[in-house]
């Protein structure tokens, strides 16, 4: 049994394991509030908090359970998150990866190709990193980087875009009969909303590092973008891997959305796991602990 001591340790434990999604959500709900004052009217309304944090923390459990499943009966799993610039790719992304094991489940989010990725076969650069058994892999943006922004902004050419419609839905196929798991997300969002965001992301010296010059871009180039989704969804939904939407107007309902779905493209179950024991510390009467110098040690400020 716990005494007093124990048991405020371990709800103060068990607190700040929550701090840091709370720190994130005020954070973002201040710089909504500040900004919406600055424009057309109130921030939009959302879920209330509670619900929000009670909803998320439930099917965050609910993600470790489908890890250790995934572990357990050795399964590969990829999710790709596609979506347009300040969708909320990465925040959802961060919500479900954020109790996971990070040997376990992984995010891969590639850089621009080198010249000599470039020079190879489309897919080439994207296949190291594909799971292994009992792995989880998200990639934040995938190889549909070909059927959006390359296109758009004409880093490929009209051959190379028709030649990867040919493919991709081969490619996946391929995937699929391999034995992974394969589930696509497009995060959807409106013309409204995302320029709310970028000029959150403006007016906001913590977030200005998220907005690249390719993003300010893709504002100019929004009818184009649609077109680019709107051809890319017709022609790669398929029966083995096909296309999910996510409305992301509603960041906290996305992810609580997305999380929820994700869950149920796999089932699993309890994985029994026997009891943990912690061992007695060995002690040898011949130990000297031999602390290291003042000088070593990180500076008290706080």
């Amino acid at each position: 049994m716990f005494d007093d001591n124990h048991l405020n340790r371990i709800k103060a434990e068990i607190a700040d394991s929550f701090d840091e999604e709370l720190e994130m959500q005020i954070e973002e709900e201040r710089l909504d509030d500040l900004i919406a004052e600055g424009m057309s009217g109130p921030a939009a309304q959302t879920l209330e908090r509670r619900v929000y944090f009670r909803e998320l923390f439930r099917l965050q459990h609910e993600l470790v359970k489908l890890q250790d499943w995934v572990q357990h009966k050795k399964l590969k799993v990829v999710v790709l998150f596609e979506g347009r610039d300040s969708a909320g790719k990465g925040g959802a992304i961060k919500r479900v990866t954020q109790r996971l094991n990070p040997r376990i489940c992984r995010v891969v989010a590639l850089p621009a190709p080198t010249e000599r990725e470039r020079n190879q076969w489309y897919f080439q650069r994207y296949t190291p990193h594909l799971p292994s058994a009992g792995e989880m892999v998200l990639f934040d943006r995938s190889w549909y980087n070909r059927a959006g922004v390359e296109r758009v902004m004409g880093f490929c050419t009209p051959d190379e875009l028709e030649e990867f419609f040919r493919s991709v839905p081969e490619f996946e196929r391929m995937l699929v009969r391999s034995g992974i798991v394969l589930i696509k997300y497009w995060f959807s969002i409106s013309d409204e909303e995302q320029e709310f965001r970028f000029r959150m992301r403006i007016h906001d010296p913590l977030k200005q590092w998220k907005l690249s010059p390719m993003d300010l871009e893709s504002r100019v180039h929004w009818e184009d973008y649609t077109k680019a989704k709107e051809e890319m969804l017709e022609r790669t939904h398929i029966s083995e891997a096909p296309w999910w939407i996510v409305e992301a107007d509603d960041k906290k309902k996305a992810r609580l959305n997305c999380i929820a779905h994700l869950l149920a493209q796999i089932p699993y179950e309890d994985v029994p796991k026997a009891a943990v024991e912690l061992p007695d510390r060995v002690r040898h009467d011949d130990y000297i602990r031999r602390p290291p110098p003042d000088e070593m040690y990180v500076p008290d400020v706080y």
